[in-house]
């Protein structure tokens, strides 16, 4: 009897003291970009510099390309802890109707801009309504400034839209912005894409240049009409739960680690602005800019909707504004 006791108390001690890390923890991270694109950068750079440092405690192993599920199967599979970090961005505005800010067209100016953003609503708003969820956001890294690409016609202002079947992300305000344009968007996981565009299911679709250029979608798009409506930032997303499991120097290293990987996500970024372009005119796209003003005039029902619909939406509107004078 007391040999049967003394091992359930060591059994509650156990769990009361969590779990035990004999072996070499691995912790796999999914993403949908392809070889190439800026997630893939970003992702694999993160793994280096963490794995570097983790030693025999742990190892970051990335699956890109969509291999452990589309950007909603890794939200769903980060909660099982069958995946450990994920990358989305249009996505988490379904996660949690705070991030539809960011599917605000023009309502971010720059990546200064940006990191002015994320000083006033990173801990106050985004991270409370990713935990709310069961998320903790590690780090904002970046998808970029998105243009749209298509087989009917240029697109210079909103009007040029009218009737083009238009992949989007699955986020309800990327919709609503492309119905208010006259477009017939079309929510589609990005892996889908390509075979979409290439057997005319979809006219188009829009993505910053790094997806662009790494999905090769100039092989089967004529037109690319640069927009930059919308930025989207990137989400290093992991479970709050299966996160805090982990030994405590393990999570401050991934986080660290992640936390500072935005200086070279934003420097690649913006190298890959300008040798992508080129790349996608020397793929045969032809390119227009469009008009601006023509969009900006146009968005102003988004903007009204999410200021009324979404609680505390004006006031993140106003936040963000606010910012571009600073």
């Amino acid at each position: 009897m007391r040999i049967a006791r003394t091992l359930v108390l060591t059994a509650l001690a156990m769990l009361v003291a969590g779990p035990t890390w004999a072996d070499k923890i691995i912790l796999k991270f999914g993403h949908v970009g392809a070889p190439g694109s800026l997630f893939a950068q970003s992702v694999e750079e993160f793994a280096r510099r963490a794995n570097a440092r983790l030693g025999d405690k742990a190892e970051v192993q990335v699956f890109g390309s969509s291999q452990l599920g589309k950007d909603a199967e890794l939200l769903q599979k980060l909660k099982l802890g069958q995946v450990h970090f994920s990358l989305p961005s249009s996505v988490m505005s379904s996660v949690s109707d705070e991030f539809g800010i960011f599917e605000m067209p023009y309502i971010i100016k720059d990546r200064a801009h940006m990191n002015l953003v994320e000083d006033a609503l990173f801990e106050q708003v985004m991270q409370p309504a990713a935990k709310k969820k069961g998320y903790r956001i590690l780090a904002l890294w970046e998808n970029g400034f998105r243009n749209i690409t298509n087989n009917v016609r240029p697109i210079n202002k909103p009007g040029d839209l009218d009737g083009v079947k238009l992949r989007t992300p699955k986020g309800a305000w990327r919709v609503k912005m492309f119905q208010s344009y006259g477009a017939n968007p079309t929510p589609m996981a990005f892996s889908e894409v390509f075979t979409a565009l290439q057997t005319g299911v979809i006219d188009g679709q829009e993505n910053p240049y790094a997806q662009i250029a790494s999905a090769k979608f100039q092989e089967v798009q004529k037109f690319l009409s640069i927009t930059g409506r919308v930025y989207t930032p990137a989400y290093v997303l992991v479970s709050d739960k299966h996160f805090s499991d982990l030994p405590e120097d393990v999570q401050e290293t991934l986080s660290s680690t992640a936390r500072e990987m935005q200086a070279y996500v934003y420097a690649q970024a913006a190298r890959l602005e300008t040798d992508l372009l080129k790349q996608l005119v020397d793929g045969g796209m032809e390119v227009n800019t469009a008009d601006k003003d023509a969009f900006v005039a146009a968005f102003k029902p988004i903007y009204d909707e999410f200021a009324t619909s979404v609680d505390g939406g004006a006031n993140l509107i106003d936040t963000v504004l606010a910012l571009t004078k600073k």
